[in-house]
């Protein structure tokens, strides 16, 4: 008498594990990087960098971003439409004048963002952003 056994069935390869790994890993590097290097905003095209020295203007406006979001200049706190009137002033004395912009360490985001896109709309070419750091 011959006894047949039942084949085992293959085992299947499981791919939760590796997308649990996958989850992990994604997560830790979400939670260890940082976004608030403003470098990373391109306020230039490379074309236009510091490389050239003749494109650079002397008439430069620096506006800082307070930390209630609002922007100064000179120590006077601007309105939309202020913003928009000076830097039309600037420009129309210098096409080429640079902004500076030197949001404050607890300054929202969103005020940069809202900053630089009204300063585009206006027409300015040459922008930069400034982010001081402490000394350690």
């Amino acid at each position: 008498m011959v006894l047949n056994r039942r084949i085992p069935p293959k085992a299947l390869i499981s791919l939760v594990p590796m997308i649990d790994v996958m989850l992990i890993l994604l997560v830790f590097f979400m939670v260890t990087s940082t976004y608030l290097n403003l470098d990373m905003i391109p306020a230039l095209r490379p074309a236009e960098g510091a490389a050239n020295p003749a494109a650079t203007s002397d008439l430069r406006l620096m506006v800082r971003i307070q930390a209630d979001g609002r922007p100064s200049l000179r120590g006077e706190t601007l309105s939309p439409q202020d913003l928009d009137r000076v830097l039309a002033q600037a420009l129309a004395k210098d096409p080429s004048a640079q902004l500076v912009i030197l949001p404050s360490g607890s300054a929202p985001t969103q005020a940069l963002i809202s900053v630089m896109d009204q300063s585009a709309t206006a027409g300015v070419q040459n922008m930069r952003v400034l982010r001081l750091e402490a000394r350690q």
